[in-house]
């Protein structure tokens, strides 16, 4: 996997946008500058000879100037880290650039922004998951009656079943009827 290259989205979130990146590409080359330049001491400039590649701590991968005011930095990281305490591989960080790239597909967008609003990993968007993420959005300037309420009302127009929650399906279909999505959903490179 190191030697020269790294292969896009592998492990637990693969999909057919998949491919191969070198260092050399402009791509490849610039995000590889970037997860270095977050810790030089500890990235190589050069470690595609290595066995086992450095990871990087939360800590440094959120003075990332794109992650740094995102009020879900945190959970982005989580979401891409295979451990889930949101360190990254450079094959991690890599995917996680990739992902949020403009020329990313929605289908792939919209499946990370589920995992990254189902803060807790229950596979659906609950009303505790649509709370956090209106802290999140609104810097917790909403009260607490404006987040029942705010939760209340995308519940009732998205949660087709009206089990009270929303699953991938219903996700997918705020996000089809959402044009500014891929607008917001995206750090440039």
């Amino acid at each position: 996997m190191l030697k020269g290259s790294t292969a896009l989205c592998e492990g637990k979130l693969s999909h057919p946008w998949s491919k191969t990146i070198k260092l050399e590409d402009s791509f490849g080359g610039r995000i590889h500058q970037r997860y270095r330049d977050l810790n030089t001491d500890l990235i190589p400039e050069d470690f595609t000879e290595l066995d086992v590649q450095p990871k990087l701590k939360y800590k440094f991968l959120q003075q990332l100037p794109e992650l740094k005011e995102n009020p879900f930095r945190r959970r982005i990281c989580e979401v891409f880290s295979p451990d889930g305490d949101g360190s990254l591989t450079f094959d991690d960080f890599l995917n996680m650039m990739s992902v949020l790239s403009e020329s990313a597909p929605r289908e792939l967008k919209t499946k990370y922004a589920f995992k990254i609003f189902d803060f807790d990993q229950d596979d659906y968007l609950g009303k505790e998951d649509l709370k956090q993420t209106l802290r999140a959005i609104t810097a917790n300037e909403l009260t607490d009656e404006e987040m029942e309420f705010v939760s209340d009302k995308l519940l009732e127009e998205a949660d087709l079943d009206e089990n009270g929650y929303l699953s991938y399906a219903e996700f997918e279909n705020v996000i089809a009827r959402s044009p500014e999505f891929m607008n917001n959903f995206h750090i440039h490179i």
